[in-house]
């Protein structure tokens, strides 16, 4: 067993925390309005994400120091709770539904999406695996079709409830880790053209998909309706200018931008903070992405940096969808901005993840 350094990459820790602290004075900033509108207390969703965020940090704690091989050991397992909990979240009376998908389980306003557990969970049990038939994923049907089936099993349940962007991100960082492992492009690339069709058929079955494409491709034919999320965030951006209109000082969060403490806390972010403060919010993602690959690069073995690429890859995925969201490159999909939007089960799973990744650039080499 290789030994641990004694601290873990701080550029990683760094860039996490500032992530973080920014994300709880901007989820304040953008909800105070609707905060004080639903529910009469303007610091009410600062006080949730200032509880996941703790939560979060206590979670990244104890993975960011307890080694990462214990994850391998309880992969199967892992996997397991996932899919049965992604199931049970689709029997009506137990699923909740929240903005038009029952993707829920909880009570009230506390609950978790297991979703957000089964994109953790796929990546721990596809780093086993792979890490263990490494020699077989150049084959077409025994290597690279049982992984691929099982990813799609966990996509179709997903888009059950339905949740395309979560089942994005899934998908995205499954295939890192395939490609990774060692899968052939040639095999990979007449997959994609398989899930090409089938993402057609999805847009296709479901006309609300169909509308948030051509909404995407001119929001102005219907700004009051498919288009007005897309046109409402340009119009938050655009005002923000090179330093911004001023911290709290955002016109779009009164009611006019959908869900500005969520999907499109960036875009206050750009309105209030201006070019400066979103390429800053986006450098420190950079710095993330970055020395979380070079974990991956350096870890000691292949379980490792599989593991390390997965997290890399739904931090990075998960990234890059809700900056095209916002800034008008991508059909609206409903995927918060990791770190920064208010959230419960995502916030925490996030900085789990995260402290995984921390331990193992402890042992990089």
């Amino acid at each position: 067993m290789v030994k641990a350094r004694s601290t873990p990459d701080m550029l990683l820790l760094g860039s996490t925390m500032m992530l973080l602290v920014i994300g709880i004075v901007m989820v304040y900033s953008a909800s105070a309005v609707l905060a004080f509108r639903e529910f009469g207390d303007s610091f009410y969703y600062l006080k949730r994400q200032a509880l996941f965020a703790v939560l979060g940090v206590l979670a990244m704690m104890f993975t960011m120091n307890a080694d990462y091989w214990i994850w391998k050991k309880y992969a199967k397992l892992a996997l397991l709770v996932c899919f049965v909990l992604l199931a049970a979240v689709l029997i009506p009376g137990i699923g909740v539904v929240r903005g038009g998908a029952r993707s829920w389980l909880g009570i009230g306003a506390f609950g978790i999406q297991p979703s957000e557990f089964m994109k953790m969970g796929m990546i721990i049990f596809m780093s086993k695996w792979l890490s263990e038939e490494q020699g077989t994923i150049t084959l077409f049907k025994r290597g690279l079709l049982p992984p691929l089936g099982l990813v799609g099993l966990a996509f179709g349940l997903i888009m059950l409830q339905p949740d395309l962007g979560t089942g994005a991100v899934l998908v995205g960082a499954s295939l890192l880790i395939i490609y990774t492992a060692g899968a052939r492009l040639r095999h990979l690339s007449y997959l994609g053209l398989v899930g090409l069709a089938g993402f057609v058929g999805l847009i296709i079955a479901a006309p609300y998909r169909l509308k948030r494409i051509t909404a995407f491709l001119d929001p102005w034919q219907d700004p009051l309706g498919a288009g007005y999320q897309a046109i409402q965030s340009l119009y938050a951006i655009g005002p923000g200018g090179l330093v911004g209109l001023g911290l709290g000082m955002s016109r779009q969060k009164y009611s006019y931008l959908p869900e500005p403490q969520t999907d499109f806390i960036f875009s206050i972010i750009a309105e209030e903070l201006g070019f400066i403060g979103g390429t800053f919010v986006l450098i420190l993602f950079t710095l993330l992405l970055w020395r979380g690959m070079r974990t991956a690069i350096t870890a000691p073995d292949t379980f490792g940096s599989l593991l390390a690429t997965g997290i890399v890859g739904m931090i990075a995925v998960q990234v890059i969808i809700n900056i095209g969201v916002v800034i008008g490159m991508f059909p609206v999909t409903g995927i918060t901005l990791p770190l920064i939007s208010a959230g419960g089960s995502s916030l925490t799973l996030m900085l789990t993840s995260i402290g995984v990744l921390l331990n193992i650039s402890r042992y990089s080499r």
